[in-house]
């Protein structure tokens, strides 16, 4: 299974924008991501990965760019 694959697959469908481009940018600030968003990308995660993340877990500042999200699951896989 490839995670970065998959990863950029959600972020992409979530965002509408392909994110490949820009690994380290910060998708909340730039406003492709919100609290909604994280939610969604979650519940994605579970089931597409199996990666269980309670959202009282879920720190921002772990999951605000393409490359640490993929590193954060990773480490969960």
């Amino acid at each position: 299974m490839d995670i970065k694959a998959t990863v950029l697959d959600i972020l992409n469908d979530l965002t509408g924008n392909d994110v490949s481009g820009a690994m380290d940018d910060n998708l909340f600030d730039s406003g492709l991501m919100d609290s909604m968003g994280s939610v969604q990308l979650l519940l994605q995660l579970q089931g597409d990965l199996g990666i269980n993340v309670p959202v009282s877990e879920f720190e921002r500042s772990e999951w605000d760019t393409p490359n640490k999200i993929i590193a954060k699951v990773e480490s969960l896989a």
